[in-house]
C-alpha cells in the first residue's frame, strides 16, 4: 500500500480502486479505458476526452479525464466549488452525482485524500448490506 501522505498517481487509483471488496473491472466498447464497478455499478472511471472537459486557453478536449462518484450534492459542492481544488465538474454532470479530476492533477492530493474520495464512491454504488459490513470493517472510515 503507497504512503498515505505522498502525492498521488494513476496507479494509485487502481491500487485503491481495486482494494475495495467485490470490485470488477469492465473497459469501454471503443477504449480500453478502465471502469470501476462494484455490483455492476460504476464508481470510477477513465473518460474518453469530449466537447465538455476542455483546455480554456487552447480548445483541447482534456485526454485524462477521471470521474468519481459521490454520495450527495453537498460533497460535489465541497470538492469542487474552490477554483484552486483540482476537482471539478461540467455542466454534462449538472444533477449527476460525481466530479472529475485530471490524472495530470493528481499530484495536488495526497494518497490519503484520494483513498478517501475512492472510498466515498464505492461507498455511494455499493449495496446497503455491503456498505454497512465495509463501514463496520473500517470504523475510523466513519
Amino acid at each position: 500500500m503507497p504512503s498515505r501522505t505522498r502525492r498521488a498517481r494513476i496507479a494509485d487509483v487502481h491500487e485503491l480502486a481495486l482494494a475495495m471488496p467485490h470490485v470488477t473491472v469492465e473497459y469501454g466498447a471503443t477504449t480500453e479505458n478502465p471502469v470501476y464497478q462494484v455490483g455492476r455499478k460504476s464508481f470510477i472511471f477513465f473518460r474518453t476526452p469530449r466537447p465538455d472537459a476542455f483546455d480554456p486557453d487552447t480548445g483541447e478536449r482534456y485526454p485524462d479525464v477521471i470521474v468519481f462518484w459521490v454520495p450527495s450534492e453537498s460533497d460535489k459542492l465541497a470538492l469542487t466549488q474552490d477554483p484552486d481544488s483540482p476537482f471539478f465538474t461540467t455542466p454534462h454532470f449538472d444533477g449527476h452525482l460525481s466530479v472529475l479530476i485530471r490524472a495530470s492533477r493528481l499530484n495536488e492530493i495526497t494518497v490519503a485524500e484520494l483513498a478517501e474520495v475512492i472510498q466515498d464512491a464505492w461507498l455511494s454504488r455499493a449495496s446497503a448490506t455491503r456498505a454497512r459490513q465495509w463501514l463496520a470493517d473500517h470504523p475510523q472510515a466513519d
